[in-house]
């Protein structure tokens, strides 16, 4: 009897696959440079040769819990677990509407359930292949986009949603919320305030200083850092501000004839913002008015090492994509800083659709790559995860042929998996192959 789709695994392996694991060496980057992908029999994902998939997660299966799986799965993060096991934490950005869902939760739609918006947990055993539990893991929340896992194992799931309270809403949104990866069962829904509102994108943690770095998804937004009171105790407050380029330019987005030039650092400064929770969503607007940079939708981040990366989705003289990379400095976050500033590059800038098209998740691979999931505009699109190298050149991982996008991309702790989700109908895939 042939296995469910969803548990079915799908091998693109080669004869030549076998020596060149015996070799030792692994050609990703050739293989992808050459746009040599093989076609999927199923139709679902093309990959290069000596890669496999398996489906791990597909909407509306039945939890532990007794929910279903969500629809539209986005940011993912990826935790270490008993036995070898991998534990995910994965948004779902649902939007605020009339729902069934009942139990704990952050709001709720006035006279009906808790908004669906939230985060779900899957459990992972790479030795069987299975998925040995799934479970609703936060609730209450709108729009959880991006976020970032920190070395406190714990997922920061962000709202890319600033509605207020009103008619049908009973509190203001636009938060960072925090989900014990460890957790069995829904975290208690406490937004952490002092990381700002504004329209959130993802986070991503410096574990040397405990220091968050924040995307904000708007044509006009800028780049965030939160410095803790307390490291890992980010509820306790501290202090939020936005990155502006000691020397100019003001403006990342090389749209109007203001060029940020590529691979060339800059140092950075941090203006400090006030009154964070900004019910009148200004505060990308003050911050800019008081020097901070803009950048052209700020979405996934990923801390690799000492160096952090994060796309502006559609920045560059093409409107097709950047990926930036900010080097913080070894006094960052402390009162001399400016001694010896951090440093802000554009990292890659795309020329053309067939380079790169609208980066939106991005991850750092066990090869230094980065790997980063498209989410083209359109109502037909041809979304790939790009792989771009050290040296700044790209090339396609691999190409989703459902008509929707890519989103999630992190790596088992181990670096032998990629998992990725495709966004609606939500299915979460684990990709193995040569990555180390």
């Amino acid at each position: 009897m042939i296995a469910p789709l969803s548990r079915r695994v799908f091998s693109l392996a080669g004869s030549a696959f076998a020596a060149l694991s015996a070799s030792g060496c692994s050609t990703l980057a050739a293989r992808g440079a050459s746009g040599s992908l093989v076609e999927d029999p199923a139709g679902l994902i093309d990959l290069p040769r000596g890669f496999t998939y398996r489906i791990i997660s597909t909407l509306g299966e039945a939890m532990d819990d007794g929910e279903a799986v969500p629809d539209r799965a986005d940011g993912m993060g990826a935790f270490r677990g008993d036995g070898g096991r991998v534990i995910l934490v994965r948004n779902h950005e649902l939007r605020a509407a009339a729902s069934r869902l009942s139990g704990d939760g952050f709001d709720r739609w006035k006279g009906g359930g808790t908004l669906p918006g939230g985060t779900t947990t899957l459990v992972f055993d790479p030795a069987s292949g299975r998925t040995v539990a799934q479970f609703r893991s936060l609730a209450g929340t709108i729009r959880n986009c991006g976020g970032g896992v920190t070395p406190w194992r714990s997922w920061l799931t962000c709202e890319e949603d600033v509605s207020n309270k009103g008619a049908s809403l009973g509190k203001d949104h636009g938060w960072v919320f925090e989900v014990p990866a460890d957790l069995r069962g829904r975290a208690r829904p406490v937004p952490l305030k002092a990381l700002g509102r504004f329209n959130h994108e993802a986070a991503a943690v410096d574990p040397r200083t405990g220091i968050v770095y924040l995307t904000e998804d708007r044509e006009d937004g800028l780049f965030y850092r939160f410095v803790p009171a307390r490291p890992g105790r980010l509820i306790e407050g501290g202090r939020l501000q936005a990155l502006a380029l000691a020397d100019g330019p003001g403006d990342s987005r090389n749209w109007r004839g203001v060029t940020l030039p590529v691979r060339r650092g800059a140092s950075a400064r941090w203006i400090g913002l006030s009154e964070t929770d900004s019910p009148g969503d200004d505060l990308r607007l003050r911050g800019a008015a008081a020097g901070a940079t803009l950048f052209a939708r700020g979405e996934g981040i990923h801390m690799g090492r000492g160096e952090l990366y994060f796309t502006a989705t559609s920045g560059g003289a093409a409107r097709l994509g950047q990926v930036m990379r900010y080097r913080p400095s070894p006094l960052e976050g402390r009162p001399d800083e400016a001694r010896r500033p951090g440093t802000l590059d554009l990292f890659f800038e795309s020329t053309s659709r067939d380079q790169f098209h609208y980066g939106d998740n991005l991850t750092v691979g066990p090869n230094g790559h980065l790997f980063v999931c498209e989410d083209q505009p359109g109502i037909t699109v041809d979304n790939h995860i790009r792989g771009i190298r050290p040296d700044g050149t790209a090339y396609a991982f691999a190409r989703l042929r459902m008509q929707t996008e890519l989103a999630g991309a992190c790596f088992s702790p181990d670096g032998r998996i990629l998992f990725v989700n495709a966004y609606s109908p939500t299915r979460t895939i684990a990709i193995s192959g040569p990555f180390i």
